[in-house]
Order: C-alpha cells, then sequence, then structure tokens
C-alpha cells in the first residue's frame, strides 16, 4: 500500500526584485515643515516558475507629498520564490495570494523603512497586516467579473 504524497509548502528563496527611490524636490524638500500627506499602495503578483516552485512579488509604493509637491517617491518589490506541491488545486491560490505575501511583507516594510532613512526623511514604519482581506476582495471581484449562467452577452 503506497502512500500519498505529502502536502509540501517551503521557501525557496526570498530576494529584493525591484528598488527605486526618488526625491524630485530635493534639497529644497528638506526645508519643509508641514507634514507630508503619504500614499501607501500595496499589491502581489503570483506565476509559476516550474512544476511545484512559483514567484510571488509583494510591491509597495509610498508617495509622501506636501500639496502638490513630491518630496518622495518609493516602490519596493519584494520577491519570493516558493515550492507548493502535492497541495489541493483550491488552496494553491489562498496559498499564493494570503500566506506568500504575509511571509514577504515583514521583508519588504524594513526595506521600506530603511530606505526613507536613507533618502533623509523620518523611516515610514508599515503598519503590521495580513493579506486575507485582500485576496478575499480580489475573488469577489473575479467572481462580479464572470459572466453569470443563463446571462446573454451583450
Amino acid at each position: 500500500m503506497s502512500e500519498s504524497p505529502q502536502p509540501t509548502f517551503a521557501i525557496e528563496k526570498i530576494y529584493l526584485k525591484d528598488l527605486s527611490v526618488e526625491v524630485p524636490n530635493a534639497p529644497e524638500v528638506f526645508l519643509e515643515r508641514e507634514a507630508p500627506t503619504v500614499d501607501v499602495n500595496v499589491g502581489s503578483s503570483a506565476r509559476a516558475v516550474q512544476d511545484g516552485l512559483f514567484e510571488v512579488v509583494l510591491t509597495v509604493t509610498i508617495t509622501a507629498k506636501i500639496k502638490d509637491k513630491t518630496l518622495f517617491l518609493v516602490e519596493a518589490a519584494q520577491g519570493g520564490v516558493f515550492q507548493i506541491r502535492n497541495v489541493p488545486q483550491q488552496d494553491v491560490g489562498p496559498l499564493l495570494g494570503i500566506a506568500c505575501p504575509n511571509t514577504l511583507f515583514p521583508y519588504v516594510r524594513e526595506t521600506i523603512s530603511a530606505v526613507t532613512s536613507r533618502a533623509g526623511f523620518t523611516p515610514v514604519v508599515l503598519a503590521p497586516m495580513t493579506f486575507e482581506g485582500i485576496y478575499q476582495q480580489q475573488m469577489q471581484q473575479m467572481q462580479q467579473l464572470q459572466p453569470q449562467p443563463g446571462a446573454k452577452p451583450n
């Protein structure tokens, strides 16, 4: 009697895929005394690399402005290669959309903090977050875009 293969979820590699820092109005922005507005955008993507290996990239973009003047723009893409084998197909999506970004987030959070500090600003420390809600929203949006059974095309 043969045993079924055990499910595997493992980190193969974590790396900084891309990093961009712009301080377009330096040095004048360092003379500003007004508190900036800070906009944070987070997104993730996943793709199969080989059989059972997936790349997940978590991208965080931070834009700080005072009125219409940009203080800084930072974009960091934290990548990871994850091994996912012998996992039921319905569980692969949540692993790629929740577990992998949750694994990558502390790394990109530290990168954002360090690079904003090195750019001469108070470090931006991202609040802890999980990706379950984001994943659920994406799934709901995808379901809304799919044609309903019995619906006639336009």
